[in-house]
């Protein structure tokens, strides 16, 4: 795209007084990793494309089912059975062919993490499971990569910044995972597909702020209960 179009395209970040052009190029030139391509996944994949990230890697080994779609926006019923990292290739492109997509369709594990989280600026987790949060967590810490985390269930949600320029991780909140099985689970409680648009949305936000050099508040669990509509941080 000419320089021009370039600017009308993203005129309204530009706009922006503490993003201007400057902080376009560096959203433009930023990498982010987003592992999970489901409910929180799709809202921060689709706004990270269309805020122009120059580089987005989607991890997820997982097929688009339909249940999926009541809150995993960036699929739709012609994917249905599809790789979600390759529903989402097709997502990016057609919304914004700048970006670089890199499709991860390999599951996260502890042989491979640090070499494929090593490779980008910011981490977003949008698993959906303990064992995957915690792997991530740790991985960030030990390459010191900012995470910006998200959790949902039902009504409510929670996100934070974490191992942001040395703060607190997911450890120091929560020490060491429960056990997967006495966990409840959006498979087995549900969520209102809207939710995930929500925190997902809240996620992006961060990832957009500590690209941009924008203040970032870590330390600091947000709370959101949408059945009784109510906001809460809590430090730690």
């Amino acid at each position: 795209m000419k320089s021009e179009d370039i600017f009308e395209r993203y005129s309204r970040q530009i706009f922006i007084e503490e993003i201007g052009l400057e902080g376009q190029k560096k959203i433009s030139s930023s990498k982010v990793l987003v592992i999970g391509a489901g409910g929180l996944g799709s809202p921060v994949i689709q706004y990270l494309a269309a805020a122009g990230v120059g580089t987005l890697g989607v991890a997820d080994f997982d097929e688009v089912e339909l249940h999926n779609l009541n809150r995993q926006i960036i699929h739709n019923e012609n994917t249905v059975g599809v790789l979600k990292v390759k529903s989402a290739e097709t997502f990016v492109h057609n919304l914004n062919h700048q970006v670089s997509f890199i499709g991860i369709d390999t599951k996260i594990n502890s042989l491979n993490a640090e070499d494929i989280l090593s490779q980008y600026d910011i981490i977003v987790d949008g698993s959906d499971n303990f064992t995957a949060r915690y792997l991530i967590n740790d991985t960030c810490v030990k390459l010191g990569k900012p995470l910006v985390y998200g959790s949902i269930l039902g009504f409510a949600g929670q996100t934070a910044v974490f191992n942001y320029k040395g703060s607190k991780n997911l450890r120091d909140l929560f020490p060491e995972p429960p056990f997967d099985e006495d966990i409840p689970d959006c498979d087995s409680l549900g969520v209102l597909g809207a939710l995930p648009g929500i925190i997902g949305s809240m996620m992006t936000m961060q990832v957009l702020k500590i690209i941009t050099e924008l203040p970032v508040h870590p330390d600091q669990l947000t709370l959101v209960d949408t059945l009784h509509w109510r906001f809460q941080t809590i430090d730690f």
